[in-house]
């Protein structure tokens, strides 16, 4: 009996780390091409798993797009808090934020970059789950850009200074004018902070 206890636990582990595999791929290939990117079958295929068991981890694509950006947006909310951690004070942390959010390597990295850029264009589409999710995210953002710029005002442009800086950077693709608009980017920020 305990074999047959045992086996079904490891069933459970093997369905969750497969659910973890696939979300995480998807929150990766989402970034890269919009949530209207990737089908099914190509996500299942690149975890490794087939097309027909993607039923037993979702009720549908929309609850795997749902599930990857929310994953997606909390990964960059956990990658933002370590980047700045170890910062002397909140003009150092500003530093560090913004060297890293208008850089060529976030602008040239969809796949491990913001989420909040990545989805901009998708949220307005996207069901309430994703919207409330980009929502919140946003609101993170901006919170933890106003404790180190000390100004709501300010640290809601200068969020929308970043975003749009990288995806119009994206959008060029990589090359003078591009890293041109990150630079300036990062310059405008710098002065909000006085």
């Amino acid at each position: 009996m305990s074999s047959i206890i045992h086996g079904m636990g490891h069933s459970r582990e093997d369905k969750a780390r497969s659910h973890e595999r696939i979300v995480e791929i998807a929150a990766a290939r989402l970034r890269e091409s919009g949530t209207a990117g990737p089908g099914v079958a190509e996500l299942m295929k690149e975890a490794g798993l087939t097309h027909g068991g993607f039923y037993k981890h979702f009720g549908s694509r929309d609850d795997l797009v749902a599930e990857a950006v929310e994953r997606a947006l909390r990964d960059n909310e956990a990658f933002v808090t370590t980047l700045t951690a170890d910062a002397a004070d909140p003009r150092d942390a500003l530093e560090t934020f913004v060297d890293w959010y208008a850089s060529p390597e976030h602008r040239d990295s969809p796949g491990a970059g913001c989420a909040v850029v990545a989805f901009g264009a998708d949220a307005p589409r996207a069901d309430q789950r994703v919207r409330a999710a980009y929502a919140g995210q946003v609101e993170r953002y901006v919170t933890h850009l106003e404790a180190l710029l000390g100004d709501r005002e300010r640290a809601a442009a200068a969020l929308s200074t970043l975003v749009g800086a990288v995806l119009v950077a994206r959008g060029i693709g990589p090359g003078e004018l591009s890293d041109e608009i990150l630079a300036a980017a990062r310059a405008t920020v710098r002065a909000m902070a006085g």
